[in-house]
């Protein structure tokens, strides 16, 4: 593992790294974040929802600094007396699932589909392209609207689990900002590797397609991929909080950033600032770190950038 560590920063993509100081205060803050959502249990000072331990009293108390604020609520406290710091990095923990789960599901779909379509070509590669332009007509919003919607009224009553898988294949679904990226980028950079000489090369030497496909022309169209779905971590998480503050998203049981956010709302003209602001802060600071990281590494894997 060191080595492995030691060869990344020994190469081009770690020298570019260690000179950008924006991809430093970037990767900082998002191993903070993924730090805290990650050991929670452990970090958190209070578990905020741990039933038995809130107490109504010390509902929408404000942050520390305030006169009326208490020192063991940094953030101060929601409508239910849960303390916000505890509360975002436990929501933080669910956004970053979902929003990795629906990326990874979403990459594996579409990086099969576009290897394919660029692969095969013909009549295939018509087809999947033509269900592509169909789902990227829909706006992505609905279409997870519609998903998460239809899989609610059909299980109001599914476990947890089922919630999250719904809430994962919404995301992944989601018109333009789902697999169809992948797919689109794969497949254009899969009609340029086909016509190169390796490829040409193992056909003759009697390799089959599948074989072409995946040992050869699949490792050399993964850099844009990687970057694509850096980026899409942070989309991905958004969509998830927008559903969340829709009332669609996460169960109740287990607010994400979104729920929170949505919850917070009621209270943000009444003076209660922190119980929305800070849920809002900690959603920005993830997706404009991931972004950043996505700019970086898009130069990074880039040669003819400088």
């Amino acid at each position: 593992m060191s080595n492995i560590l030691y060869r990344w920063w020994d190469s081009d993509v770690g020298y570019s790294f260690r000179h950008s100081p924006t991809a430093i205060i970037a990767a900082a803050i998002a191993f903070i974040c993924l730090f805290c959502a990650l050991f929670a249990p452990w970090v958190a000072p209070h578990n905020p929802f741990d039933l038995t331990t809130l107490e109504l009293s010390d509902s929408r108390l404000p942050p520390a600094w305030y006169p009326d604020g208490k020192a063991a609520y940094l953030l101060g406290t929601d409508d239910q007396g849960r303390d916000i710091l505890s509360a975002l990095m436990y929501g933080t923990r669910i956004s970053l699932f979902v929003g990795l789960a629906a990326v990874v599901l979403s990459l594996a779909i579409g990086v099969l589909l576009g290897l394919v379509s660029g692969a095969v070509g013909g009549w295939v590669d018509g087809f999947l392209m033509r269900v592509c332009d169909v789902v990227s007509s829909f706006p992505a919003i609905l279409v997870a609207l519609l998903i998460a919607g239809v899989a609610r009224a059909l299980y109001p009553n599914a476990a947890e689990g089922v919630a999250f898988g719904v809430l994962v294949l919404a995301i992944a679904f989601a018109g333009s900002n789902g697999w169809v990226q992948y797919a689109r980028t794969v497949r254009a950079s899969t009609m340029v590797e086909r016509s190169k000489e390796y490829v040409h090369a193992a056909r003759v030497t009697g390799v089959s397609n599948w074989r072409i496909m995946l040992k050869h022309i699949l490792p050399n169209v993964m850099g844009p991929v990687m970057v694509l779905a850096t980026i899409q971590v942070a989309t991905a998480i958004i969509t998830e909080a927008t559903l969340s503050f829709l009332g669609v998203g996460v169960p109740p049981t287990s607010p994400s950033l979104g729920t929170l956010i949505r919850v917070g709302n009621d209270y943000l003209f009444s003076g209660e600032w922190w119980i929305t602001i800070f849920p809002g802060l900690m959603l920005v600071l993830i997706a404009l770190s991931v972004n950043l990281l996505g700019d970086w590494l898009r130069d990074a894997l880039n040669p003819r950038l400088s």
